[in-house]
């Protein structure tokens, strides 16, 4: 599996790189306004990608230390971090599930539009509560699966027909059960919606014309067709995906209280 997300997001980094979702989605602006660092803290991105929540934080923080296993996505953030003038982003290759820094080595671990090509999400869980100072935030943004286990399963054989790199995308229960296997104290969870242009969307991992027309299918029939809501706009063929934001912290004290929001 390693290989093929490198394969696939390694032909991919430049379009990752520019794409606006990934570059200014609503989710980015939300977990910014979530966390308020200090500008001491440390903060780890885990599975990068072009590297824009990385670089949203590096502004606020001592150091912002971008991590991904696809050397293509890591030479993108280098590109970025120098146009933006940004000294305090350090790149280093690393796996999500097994990560090479020593314990209690951040103040911010973020994830965000990644978690779905975790084939043990629990070691992920595991391995960024391990990382964290005691105090410290964990915040994650992944797409996510309704509930219901049936339709779950359709929607993520979508997903996995347009990259076969996905593995799973949880419900926002399944990642709440993790965070509290790993000992990390839930802060707040929500669900924003997320509008998606079909063409670029399968242009970005380079969907053969026999696969854009299955997928094409597989949206505008039930159940797809009620849990991602199709419709043609100004821009083309449009769907919308749910993209939960979800904050935890570590047992013990920062000496202050780093999100503001509560659990609803």
């Amino acid at each position: 599996m390693t290989s093929l997300v490198q394969k696939k997001f390694g032909e991919a980094a430049g379009d990752y790189a520019s794409c606006a979702i990934h570059a200014e989605g609503p989710t980015l602006a939300r977990l910014t306004e979530l966390i308020d660092p200090l500008p001491t803290w440390r903060q780890l991105d885990i599975a990068t990608g072009a590297g824009h929540t990385a670089l949203a934080f590096a502004p606020k923080v001592a150091k912002s230390t971008a991590t991904d296993i696809t050397p293509e996505m890591l030479a993108e953030v280098k590109r970025l971090a120098k146009e933006r003038g940004l000294t305090n982003v350090v790149t280093r290759k690393a796996d999500a599930q097994d990560l090479p820094f020593p314990d209690t080595s951040f103040h911010l671990v973020t994830c965000r539009l990644a978690a779905h090509h975790f084939p043990k999400p629990k070691d992920y869980v595991t391995e960024s509560a391990r990382v964290l100072i005691p105090g410290g935030v964990f915040a994650l943004v992944d797409n996510v699966s309704p509930d219901d286990v049936e339709i779950a399963a359709k929607y993520n054989a979508y997903e996995k027909l347009r990259d076969p790199s996905h593995d799973r995308a949880l419900s926002v229960k399944e990642w709440c059960a993790l965070i509290d296997e790993a000992g990390l104290r839930l802060l707040s969870a929500e669900v924003m919606d997320q509008d998606i242009g079909f063409d670029a969307w399968v242009a970005r991992m380079r969907c053969s014309d026999d696969v854009a027309t299955l997928l094409r299918e597989m949206l505008e029939a039930k159940p797809l067709q009620t849990l991602l809501r199709p419709r043609e706009t100004s821009d083309g063929l449009t769907f919308t995906l749910r993209e939960a934001i979800i904050l935890a912290s570590k047992p013990g004290d920062l000496g202050r209280t780093a999100p503001r929001p509560q659990i609803a």
